[in-house]
């Protein structure tokens, strides 16, 4: 059945550059995240956002997207989930915003992230994935007295100062392949601070397994993405993720999963639980909170009691809010029924076949990674297995193309290839409709360009 996209068309963008240039006069490079500046892909300038509902946002133009950025991944229900508004807005009417001290609530929410996620014992709030991360890495070297944190060249584990390196480095810098350095993501980080990472190629269990029996009395954990998210999609290949399981329990080393963009999304209880592998510390943010900002920390209970008896601090006064705290509890109670990711994963493996079979039939040298609701269309006729492979091989002049042919006809997702496309329990058949409706009507446009 034809189904007519019903998408206003695509008016000019004016209004946006016009907030742009006004921006710029009081925000240094006009926006608030680098994610959102020019550099990042969104030239000449970003779309403003006047409001989104459900799957669609609206600009400032008034133009009407299909949305597949999601806030970069938080908005797992869709914009203004009507139960977890309804959830914010009794919080704050009946009860207030925030107390440096302690609501029940907390104890209700700590209960379903520990029923949820495998691994996880105890569970500490915090506001950001950052903040997260970092105390993990605390906690880790709290636990094992040891200075060293394996990281993995093209990942992102927050901003702080003692991960902010290797996360996208010109290759010039960045040493062999097989021995890489690391590298600060830019000016302002504090000289020797890399003499506490070990970065390695993802996906390269040989290094992985070289280095840890070589040094591993220094190394006081593996920080890792279950799926590297941060460079495009990069799947773990077959038995990766449990040789590093493996290897870190011999040598007593602490695994940590930032689940910060896989959890909640790829499971109740995230990647670990696809894949069946358990770290010793996730951290959590993004997809649990409906949109508002709260992340977590949680694992095994001896090592998370090292915050219950003070021998590692980890403060926070916004940390537990009871705006963040009802809408997680609110989120969970939605994400915790049953069945609901049945249909999320039909409708996403829906959209990932029919993108790969238009782009294939037009000939296109192109594969579409990911699983479910998060994934990535790769350009290219090699196989990505870790960052410099991406470097290498990645056309990203044409997924820019494509981009730009998707957002005329009114999709919206990330400029850049090393980003991801997302999909919420607010997409519906008719979007996924739509959308291939637009990769199809693209393809001409996007041939006559590149091919």
């Amino acid at each position: 059945m034809k189904v007519e996209n019903e998408l206003a068309s695509r008016k000019e963008t004016a209004q946006s550059a016009r907030l742009f240039a006004q921006a710029q006069e009081v925000v240094p490079s006009g926006v608030n995240s680098t994610a959102r500046a020019p550099r990042s892909g969104w030239s000449p300038y970003p779309l403003f956002v006047d409001h989104g509902e459900g799957s669609r946002i609206v600009d400032a133009d008034g133009n009407q997207f299909i949305d597949y950025l999601l806030g970069l991944g938080p908005m797992l229900l869709g914009h203004r989930p009507e139960q977890v508004t309804k959830a914010v807005v009794d919080f704050i009417t009946r009860r207030g915003t925030m107390f440096a001290l302690p609501v029940a609530d907390e104890i209700d929410l700590a209960r379903k992230i520990i029923e949820a996620v495998p691994s996880v014992e105890q569970v500490h709030l915090a506001n950001t994935g950052t903040e997260a991360v970092l105390y993990a890495v605390r906690l880790a070297r709290a636990c094992t007295r040891r200075p060293k944190i394996i990281r993995f060249e093209g990942m992102y584990h927050g901003f702080s100062d003692a991960v902010y390196w290797s996360k996208h480095p010109p290759l010039e810098k960045a040493g062999p392949e097989s021995r890489p350095v690391p590298v600060p993501q830019g000016p302002g980080l504090p000289v020797g601070l890399e003499d506490s990472l070990m970065v390695l190629q993802w996906n390269d269990g040989e290094e992985l397994e070289r280095l840890i029996r070589e040094r591993g009395e220094e190394i006081a954990a593996v920080l890792t993405e279950p799926i590297m998210c941060n460079t495009g999609c990069i799947l773990p290949s077959p038995g990766y993720l449990n040789l590093m399981r493996q290897l870190t329990h011999e040598f007593g080393i602490v695994l940590i999963f930032d689940e910060v963009i896989t959890g909640f999304r790829l499971a109740l209880g995230g990647a670990q639980q696809y894949y069946g592998v358990y770290p010793d510390l996730t951290v959590m943010a993004k997809g649990f909170g409906g949109g508002f900002p709260v992340a977590a920390v949680g694992g095994k209970k001896d090592i998370m009691q090292l915050v219950a008896d003070g021998t590692v601090s980890m403060a926070g006064t916004y940390s537990g809010n009871g705006i963040a705290v009802s809408a997680a509890n609110a989120t969970l109670d939605f994400l915790m029924r049953p069945g609901v990711y049945q249909s999320l994963f039909e409708k996403s493996e829906r959209l990932m076949r029919g993108i790969a079979e238009r782009l294939g039939s037009s000939g296109f040298e192109s594969a579409v990674v990911g699983i479910g609701p998060l994934f990535q269309v790769w350009f290219t006729a090699s196989p990505i297995r870790n960052y410099r492979d991406a470097v290498h091989h990645a056309r990203r002049d044409q997924f820019r193309v494509w981009w730009e042919e998707m957002l005329k006809r009114g999709v919206l997702f990330h400029p850049d290839a090393f980003e991801n496309l997302f999909v919420s329990f607010a997409h519906s058949d008719f979007d996924v409709e739509c959308t291939l409706q637009a990769v199809e009507s693209a393809l001409p446009e996007m041939r006559q360009r590149l091919l």
